[in-house]
């Protein structure tokens, strides 16, 4: 029987323990706040989407970071497995739009009491409000962790768990680069990911409140397209947020320093020659009434006097004087509605970390430290991530469960 020593309990650090129990050790796990899981608490707005039920193959098509890397945890411990671990912990689960897994009742809570409930059963040694300051190693080798209290822990194995540096009100403040890096390790740079878009200009605020769906997205470096979406949007008092943005962030920051813009495409559903019949035929019945009053049936009423402007055609100009340049120059608009990024939000709003433990110094099999025996990663902590959908936490799981049984 080894002593295992888990530091971070969130869903990584906790499937860490599970099966590292399960395996026979006895493990103790090491969490700072009052209580496990509290970013399990918040994922999926409370409702906690656990895995996506896709086919393990387009698991990797949805990770941004890294993806080859997964490859033994997403074979080892796959979806499917974390469904099926979920129902046998009593954790009921259904599958939503978009193959998103949920837990029946929509309440993250219980999938946190499911693994805690599993802990207990594994025998699970849990410490709360507990805080690890340094590791212990000795001769190149993990032997256990240094608490701020001065008391020493010893064990055979440490598993670093604590998550990145996104929403730090959870927890999650960087402590594990730290100790990566006081262990030799290279940690690369960490930029929030999944996260809202920061706006030039008045428009935004002028559209705060305002969603659209079944748009699409085009994001721009250098007018050099870079990431392309189709699903729901929201303008904000800063700039916009919603599905399709915060999946966009994740792959713009590679392109920081360069001209970052956007278009909405608000008519997706329509290629240009039908929307332009679509257009035609409202004109044809809106004959004699000015331009600002001829759009109600196309767009919602908050966006229409941006959408005018946009276009620049005169509010007042009656639809019989619209010439078919400028009828084009509105198709232009809706086609391809343009806004300026200025920049992403901060940690406190991004849902994830891009950047981490440096995985070309972690062995992918087993989640252990190439450089430090008996020292492992697992979780956000590690330089993986992936868009929204429940994959973050199919990486969290995959990589725990690796650390764990190893």
């Amino acid at each position: 029987m080894k002593n295992v020593i888990i530091v971070g309990g969130g869903a990584a650090g906790m499937m860490a323990s599970i099966f590292a129990a399960r395996n026979g050790d006895k493990v103790t796990l090491i969490e700072k706040n009052e209580k496990l899981g509290k970013k399990i608490f918040i994922t999926g707005k409370g409702r906690c989407n656990i895995t996506n039920a896709c086919d393990v193959e387009d698991l990797f098509q949805n990770v941004v970071t890294n993806k080859e890397f997964l490859y033994s945890g997403f074979y080892c411990f796959t979806n499917d497995m974390v469904m099926e671990l979920m129902e046998e912990l009593g954790c009921n689960i259904k599958v939503e739009r978009g193959n998103r897994v949920f837990p029946v009742s929509d309440h993250s809570s219980d999938v946190i009491k499911a693994l805690e409930h599993e802990l207990k059963r594994q025998n699970v040694k849990i410490m709360l409000h507990t805080i690890c300051k340094e590791l212990i190693i000795a001769g190149n080798e993990a032997k256990g962790v240094l608490l701020d209290s001065g008391r020493k822990l010893f064990a055979d194995k440490v598993v670093i768990a604590t998550g990145g540096v996104s929403y730090p009100s959870t927890g999650s403040t960087g402590d594990g680069y730290k100790f990566a890096r006081n262990a030799g390790h290279k940690v690369t740079q960490v930029t929030p990911a999944l996260v809202p878009f920061n706006i030039d200009g008045d428009i935004c605020p002028r559209l705060q409140g305002l969603s659209l769906r079944n748009i699409r997205v085009t994001v721009y470096a250098d007018q050099k397209k870079i990431y392309e979406d189709f699903g729901e949007l929201l303008f904000t008092h800063f700039g916009v947020s919603g599905p399709v943005i915060i999946s966009a962030s994740s792959f713009i920051s590679k392109y920081k320093g360069k001209d970052l813009t956007m278009k909405i495409d608000l008519k997706a559903a329509l290629t240009k020659e039908q929307l332009d019949q679509r257009i035609l035929r409202d004109f044809k019945e809106m004959m004699n009434k000015e331009f600002k009053n001829s759009l109600g049936h196309l767009l919602p009423k908050k966006l229409i006097p941006i959408i005018i402007e946009a276009s620049g055609i005169s509010p007042e100009k009656k639809i019989n004087e619209i010439t078919k340049e400028e009828r084009k120059s509105l198709l232009e608009t809706l086609k391809g509605f343009p806004l300026r990024i200025s920049s992403v939000r901060g940690f406190k709003e991004a849902i994830i970390t891009q950047g981490g433990v440096d995985v070309k110094e972690i062995n992918p099999s087993t989640m252990e430290s190439k450089k430090v025996k008996g020292l492992y990663f697992a979780g956000e902590v590690l330089d993986l991530d992936a868009v929204t959908g429940g994959f973050n936490l199919q990486i969290a799981w995959s990589t725990g469960y690796l650390a764990g049984m190893n």
